[in-house]
This record gives C-alpha cells, structure tokens and sequence, in this order.
C-alpha cells in the first residue's frame, strides 16, 4: 500500500516538474538545453531539491507542498539549481575557506537573477529586505556573481545574526551535493556540458535572442563573466620566456633502462650517462610597462608589481644573465629602471613610487622600446607586458615583440585590443593571487 502511494506521488511529481519545464520553455526558449539536462530523482532523505549537476534529488512530498503553494514556487525553484549548474557554483565549492558563506553568495547571485526576470511565471512580491541586499552588493559590485559577492562577504566580516538572515532569506535549494564524487570522471564530464551550455546560451542571447536578452540582462551579464576564459598569472608570464641550453644536469631525457642495463652487463660501465646540457624556459629579456595615469589606482598598480615580483623574483625565472626594463608611462615615458638581478628587482619594489598621474596613451612605450631595439640594448627581446586599466590610445602597427596587456577591470566589461595583442583581465581579487 505504501509503495503504491510512493508511485502516485512520484507521478504527480514528474508532471508537476514537466509542467515547470514547459512554463518556463515558453518565457524563455533560450534555456531549452539547460531545462533538460538535469535528472529528475525523487529521495527520501532530501529535506529540499538538491543537483549535482547530473541529477536533481527531490522528496515527494516537499515537492507537492511547493506545488500547493503555486507553481510559481516551483518554477523558482526550479530554475534555482538550472542557474547553480551554469554559473558552475556546483563545482566551485571545494577549497573555499567558509563554505558557509560561499553557498550563501551563490544563492544570493542566483536569486538576484531571478528576480530580475519579468516573467509572471516567476513573479513573486518584491521584499525590501532583499532590495536592500542587492543595492549593498552594487554599491561595490558591477555583476552580481556568485565569486564577487563570496569576496564582498568575506570583507565585511558580518556578525553571525546577519549571516543567519540572509541565509533564512535567499536559501532555496540544498547544497549537499555540490562536488560530491558519483564516480571519476562523473564531475569533470558534468561540468564541461554545462560549460559548453553556458557558451550557447551567451552566443544566443547575444545574436538570436536580443530581446530576451534584453529581459534577462542579470543572467547574460553573468554568464558572461562566468564565460571569461581564467588564467593562471604565472602561466600566463611563460607565454614571454624562451628555450635555451644551459649547463645542467638533464634527467627528464635519462634512460635509466639502458643505465642499469650497462651497469649489470659490464659491472660498472653504463651505457648511457646524463646529459650535461639542459633546454629550459626562462626570461631573458623582457618589458614591463605601467600605466600610471590618473584613472589607474595607485594601489591597484603596487599589487599588480608584487604578484609580479613574487613570480620574477624566483631564481628558476631567470638566465644568470637577463634584463628587465621596468617603464612608468602615462602619455609619455616617464622612468625607465633597469633590472639585472633579482636582488634589483626586490631594491626597486622596496622603494617603488608612482610618476605620472597625466593622461593615458599607449604608444609612448612602444615608441621607446622600438628606439632601444634599434640601439641594440637587448640581446633578445621576448616580450612586453603592459598593465593598465584598459582607457588609451593602441599603436597602429604591430610591434616587433609579442606584447600582452593586462587590464583591471571592476565592472567584467571586455576590452577591445588590436589584432596582434595578448589579453588578459584580471580584477582585484586576482591581483590578490587567485587568478
């Protein structure tokens, strides 16, 4: 009797979800794949829904009880974990140091989305507190996504009651099956649908779908700062070292086989020896270039300096003999400090001081460097780096040596670069080490 109320229930569930999927397919074809791509499964031991990605675990009657509120409820919900899944919140989680307030920043950026829908299948009454909550955020947050609000959180170092509140008031689903292992490679696959998802939604909303997009403007904003394609900053720095052999030691192209082979055949004669010459990547010759204008943050500037210095400084960086200029320029080159050790680089970060504060253009420093080129200072340049906050003037021609520009961005805005330019954009909490 019991397995057959179990049944009933179970369909009732499935048409009251299919019921949502159409609704909310009809307000917004845009999220056809995303609406679908989650597994309805009921469970017993869900007090609330809860994805992983792959499935979506409700209890029968928590559902039905949403359900008799209004499908309104539902489709919020619903869509509630849709959104966890594009922004990637599922697989975020781990390695958070409060995993408390993580859930709680991604619920809130969520539900910021969606109720900035205009949709009457998602329409609840506006609540004061929550307007409150947003204007808070956008005081000092352009986009109101899940890893922008995680920091703001953090900073504000908010007593428990308010925490409590906030949490009472935008929790909707469970996060109890964020990064949970279903099998290997399970978690990897799901994130890379959703990833792909989340690019054709962007691509549609951009091209095909402009007036939804115009409607759904929180959730293109965020999916594009969430298609934002990441860097690792030291990575990122390899793209201006060169291959060249050095005196050392190679062992990633030592054969032990034919070693040991030799060494039991003839006692102790092997047959092959390490090699003394090693081909490594390094700097050798390299340009920094700072944009010191007024619209650029003095302190924006020292950060991007020390996550640089934390990476140059180390001794694998460099060949024994290397140059690196350092240029200060606003709308003209205003120093210009030569670097040749690692124990200048740690002098000059000691006793750094803005010059400039003028207007921004670009082609100054190229200017520059191309007459040290042509003077012979480098022995071979590889690369410049130019750090700005993306306002100025880009050279015509391409330069001689690849050049990467490094924007800070608050606002996720894209920046346009020419053709021949590298681009990365990072934000604050990236300069802080997190990239």
């Amino acid at each position: 009797m019991f397995e057959e109320q179990l049944l009933e229930k179970i369909k009732i569930c499935n048409e009251i979800l299919s019921g949502c999927r159409n609704e909310l397919y009809l307000n917004m074809r845009f999220l056809d794949v995303a609406l679908h791509s989650l597994i309805p499964e009921p469970s017993m031991e869900q007090n609330r829904a809860a994805t992983d990605g792959r499935l979506l675990r409700y209890h029968p009657e928590y559902l039905m009880e949403q359900y008799r509120i209004g499908n309104v409820v539902v489709n919020r919900s619903y869509l509630h974990s849709i959104i966890h899944c594009l922004m990637g919140h599922v697989w975020n989680q781990r390695g958070r140091e409060d995993i408390q307030l993580w859930n709680l920043a991604c619920d809130i950026a969520v539900e910021s989305i969606l109720d900035d829908l205009p949709y009457r299948c998602l329409r609840t009454p506006s609540k004061p507190y929550r307007k409150a909550v947003y204007l808070g955020l956008q005081k000092k947050l352009a986009i109101l996504n899940g890893e922008g609000i995680y920091y703001l959180l953090q900073k504000a170092e908010l007593e428990s009651r308010v925490v409590a509140r906030m949490i009472q008031e935008f929790t909707v689903d469970d996060h109890v099956l964020w990064n949970q292992k279903t099998s290997p490679k399970a978690p990897m696959e799901n994130q890379s649908q959703w990833k792909d998802i989340r690019e054709r939604m962007e691509t549609e909303l951009t091209t095909f779908s402009k007036e939804a997009a115009e409607d759904s403007k929180g959730l293109k904003d965020q999916l594009r700062v969430e298609n934002r394609q990441r860097y690792d900053y030291r990575e990122f720095l390899k793209k201006f070292c060169v291959w060249k052999e050095e005196m050392k030691v190679d062992l990633d192209s030592f054969d032990y086989i034919f070693y040991n082979y030799g060494m039991e055949l003839y006692g102790n004669m092997p047959l092959i020896e390490h090699l003394e010459i090693s081909e490594t990547q390094k700097i050798e010759d390299f340009v920094i270039v700072i944009d010191t204008s007024m619209s650029c943050k003095a302190s924006l500037v020292q950060k991007f300096l020390e996550e640089t210095y934390s990476i140059l400084s180390q001794s694998e960086s460099f060949y024994r003999k290397f140059c690196v200029h350092i240029l200060q320029c606003d709308e003209r080159v205003q120093s210009d400090q030569v670097v040749e050790s690692p124990e200048q680089l740690r002098d000059y970060m000691e006793h750094f001081q803005v010059q400039g504060m003028g207007g921004t253009d670009f082609r100054p420093a190229f200017e520059y460097v191309n007459g040290l080129l042509a003077k012979k200072v480098f022995h071979k340049l590889k690369g410049l780096i130019y750090f700005t906050d993306g306002y100025g003037t880009f050279p015509v021609k391409k330069p001689l040596f690849d050049t990467a520009f490094v924007f800070f961005r608050e606002d996720y805005l894209d920046v346009d670069v020419p053709p021949w330019a590298i681009k990365l954009i990072l934000d604050e909490r990236q300069l802080g080490g997190r990239v």
